[in-house]
C-alpha cells in the first residue's frame, strides 16, 4: 500500500472520559446479560460504521481503476496471534449491537489465535480498525489494507492536561 496508494496520516485527540464512564457504569450488567466484556472496540466499530454509512466514499474500495461503492459495512479488526497479525472481518457490523460486536471479536480473535480462522473470514473488509494501544503504542501510522481506502488506528490512553470550560483538567486521551 505504501508504494501504490496516496496515503495521508492525521492524528486527532479523543477524550475517552465519557466512554470510560459509560463502560465503568455498565460493565458488570453487560457481562451478566451478554456473557462478554464491554470493551472500547464496540463503540469504535459502531461509530466507524455510522461514519462509513454517512460518507460512502470512505466505505468504497478501489478495483483496478475504478471506485466500487459498497452497500454494506464490513470492518476488518486487527488481531494479534502467535504467528503475527491477522485481520478478520466483522460482517454487516452496522446492523450489530455492541454485544454482537464484542462477541464476534472474541470469537474471531480466539479462532485466529488457535489457527482456526479461514481465509474467507479475513477477506472483503471495506475499512480496518487497528488497536496498537493494546501494545502501549501512543501514536503510529497503520498501513492501509488494499483495496480498502482507509484505516483507523487506535492508540494508548494516557492522562493529559486539557482545557475544558477555561479550566485545566486531567483527562484520558487517545490519539486516533
Amino acid at each position: 500500500a505504501q508504494n501504490t496508494y496516496a496515503m495521508l496520516t492525521t492524528f486527532q485527540e479523543c477524550d475517552m472520559h465519557n466512554l470510560m464512564e459509560m463502560r465503568s457504569k455498565y460493565k458488570d450488567e453487560f457481562i451478566k446479560v451478554h456473557g462478554v466484556k464491554l470493551g472500547f472496540m464496540s463503540a469504535f466499530v459502531k461509530a466507524s460504521a455510522a461514519a462509513l454509512r454517512a460518507q460512502p466514499i470512505v466505505n468504497a474500495v478501489m478495483d483496478e481503476k475504478e471506485i466500487v461503492y459498497r452497500d454494506f459495512v464490513d470492518i476488518s479488526v486487527a488481531v494479534a496471534t502467535p504467528k503475527g497479525l491477522v485481520v478478520p472481518v466483522l460482517r454487516d457490523c452496522d446492523n450489530m449491537s455492541f454485544a454482537d460486536v464484542e462477541k464476534t471479536i472474541v470469537d474471531l480473535g480466539t479462532r485466529a489465535r488457535d489457527g482456526a480462522i479461514t481465509l474467507d473470514e479475513m477477506a472483503g473488509g471495506t475499512f480496518t480498525i487497528s488497536n496498537g494501544g493494546v501494545y502501549g503504542s501512543m501514536m503510529g501510522t497503520p498501513i492501509i489494507n488494499p483495496p480498502q481506502s482507509s484505516i483507523l488506528g487506535m492508540h494508548g490512553i494516557t492522562k493529559r492536561p486539557v482545557v475544558i470550560d477555561n479550566e485545566v483538567v486531567i483527562r484520558p486521551i487517545m490519539y486516533l
